[in-house]
């Protein structure tokens, strides 16, 4: 159950004749280079009493675990068995100096098309840590993601106590009908998309559901032992709650940073992020059988799965016999609108902030921006019936842009100097339209569309401030920014104070993330320095919301050292 120590050894020759993805094992030493074959193919996958055609990687749903160490090289050759076009994204790896691996489609790289192959390499540099990989094209992300573990280099502890096992915790979600058909109804009808039937953990929805007691995960434990669980929300439009009935566990890291310890019973975890939580087995097998639950936090208008997942944790010491007799104990999970629950848990969260794991805030500010994040609306084309708000279309924006991907991949129009007619430069910093953010909407909701982007120069230190919008609802919105981290330096609720909210901000020990939480009816400030030349999307990582184009670029230019260039694309790289 999850990743033990140690693993067998094989030679890379042997797992590449016996497996189609191959793994050198993680106690070999570090720096050095990994392989693995993913094998785009559709398999049929029955949950719920429902079967259908799955988009896997090499068969398997939820897709294979990848662990590393920090320092390793890792290859990941790629190939398309499928009619969709397809990328991979490999959430939270900075991609230094392999900018072109980052993986989303028209960003950094035209699609694998079908029958076609493309070979990701990239080498793990100062990060260690729950990370996790998917794909990054449409909706098939639904079912084609994964876990991907960076364990420290050789000899370097944990700065936590060694758990006895690692085991990866993924929360999705499982839709009886194709989600490349869910989406694409919802664009053309303009309309909130159908929801999901079922949440899942590892891929099972557990016995909640109707036609799914055989389909649950169990984690089973020994008393008195420290598991390591690595929870990662993989779900496409939900944030979640997670709880173990009868059992706290200790926050130890976020977006594969390390964080100053806490203890608590529930964690919100939002889609895109990952939480590693320290879970210590009661000392005696109990008389009883735990369920581990998450369902969604919501606050939004829109209709939602507000179903509940669960799994169970079993004491290995009592017998199946016996098992079967036990009270089943669930967690109280807070109620699905519980913005109160959601704020104290990511309030405290904080940087380690040691000598040996430093939180490297900027402490000055060379460019500040404000972005408005949240629902809007298109007008219905001609001679069509649209089915969103007073008969328009759905749409999400970042200051009222609307993102339109591009035909090319911008990375490589940025590469080649050739972004006339591709994208523009001019988005803007600050809302073109004031209003108040959180009270009530003006009567105009429409958004514009473009593909538009910000120019930064190499080293800048930018200060973010994130605005939610109450069009159409306030509701929490999970930002991911690629190819960085970045620290959470305040948070609160209502419209943003340029005023009075700076001198609240933590300069000291924010949490380093690379995915948060924009407040449901409030803002977030986030600061990172653009070191990482290249084309880096941010987005809302509701798939949804990324959809209807909740999505903007940066473009960060060359530094002047040959380290801080971006490299020239990789031979193989996909054609559009």
């Amino acid at each position: 159950m999850g990743f033990a120590f140690p693993p067998p050894t094989f030679s890379i020759g042997t797992l590449l004749l016996a497996l189609s993805i191959f793994l050198v094992l993680p106690e070999l030493s570090a720096g050095i280079t990994r392989h693995y074959k993913f094998d785009i193919v559709l398999q049929n996958v029955t949950r719920l009493c429902h079967t259908r055609s799955t988009v896997t990687v090499n068969g398997q749903y939820p897709g294979p675990k990848i662990v590393v160490r920090e320092g390793d090289r890792v290859v990941v050759k790629v190939v398309n068995h499928m009619q969709n076009n397809i990328t991979i994204h490999w959430h939270g790896i900075r991609q230094l100096q392999s900018q072109w691996a980052d993986g989303p489609a028209y960003i950094t790289q035209c699609p694998i098309q079908t029958g076609r192959s493309y070979v990701y390499n990239f080498t793990i540099t100062g990060q260690r840590g729950t990370l996790w990989w998917h794909a990054h094209h449409s909706w098939l992300r639904a079912t084609v993601y994964g876990p991907f573990i960076i364990l420290p280099k050789r000899g370097v502890p944990y700065p936590f106590p060694k758990p006895y096992k690692e085991v990866p915790i993924l929360l999705g979600e499982w839709f009886n009908e194709d989600p490349e058909a869910v989406i694409a109804q919802s664009l053309w009808t303009g309309a909130g998309p159908n929801v999901s039937e079922a949440h899942t953990i590892n891929g099972l929805p557990g016995p909640l559901y109707n036609c799914s007691a055989k389909d649950t995960f169990k984690l089973k434990v020994k008393p008195g032992k420290t598991y390591l669980l690595r929870l990662i929300n993989a779900a496409l439009n939900d944030d979640l709650f997670f709880s173990i009935a009868n059992h706290s566990m200790t926050v130890v890291e976020t977006d594969a940073s390390y964080v100053k310890p806490f203890v608590t019973d529930t964690i919100l975890i939002g889609p895109g992020e990952t939480t590693t939580v320290l879970l210590r087995t009661k000392p005696a097998s109990p008389n009883a059988t735990f369920f581990m639950a998450a369902r969604p936090y919501n606050t939004g208008l829109g209709t939602i799965d507000n179903t509940t997942v669960a799994g169970l944790l079993e004491y290995t010491s009592t017998s199946p016999t016996s098992m079967k007799k036990l009270p089943l104990l669930k967690p109280t999970l807070p109620a699905i609108n519980d913005t109160a629950a959601a704020a104290n848990f990511s309030t405290k969260l904080r940087s380690l902030a040691t000598l040996q794991f430093p939180a490297n805030v900027p402490q000055t500010v060379d460019r500040r921006f404000y972005f408005t994040v949240g629902l809007g609306t298109r007008p219905c084309p001609k001679n069509q019936t649209c089915q969103g708000p007073n008969g328009t279309k759905f749409a999400a924006s970042v200051n009222t842009v609307s993102f339109v991907f591009p035909s090319t991949a911008l990375l490589q129009a940025h590469y080649l100097g050739q972004s006339n007619g591709i994208y523009t430069t001019d988005f803007p910093n600050n809302p073109p339209f004031p209003f108040n953010y959180t009270g009530t909407p003006p009567n105009d909701t429409f958004v514009i569309n473009g593909t538009k982007a910000v120019v930064l120069p190499f080293n800048t230190n930018v200060e973010l401030v994130m605005q939610d919008t109450s069009i159409q609802g306030a509701e929490s919105h999970p930002l991911h920014l690629h190819g960085y981290n970045f620290y959470i330096v305040g948070q609160g609720f209502g419209n943003y104070d340029p005023v009075n909210d700076p001198g609240k901000f933590n300069l000291v020990d924010p949490v380093e993330r690379n995915t948060a939480g924009v407040p449901s009816g409030g803002w977030i400030a986030i600061r990172f320095r653009a070191d990482n030349p290249g084309v880096w999307l941010m987005h809302c990582h509701f798939d949804v919301h990324l959809s209807w184009g909740l999505v903007m670029a940066w473009v960060v230019n060359d530094g002047p050292l040959p380290g801080q260039k971006l490299p020239p694309p990789p031979s193989d790289l996909p054609k559009c």
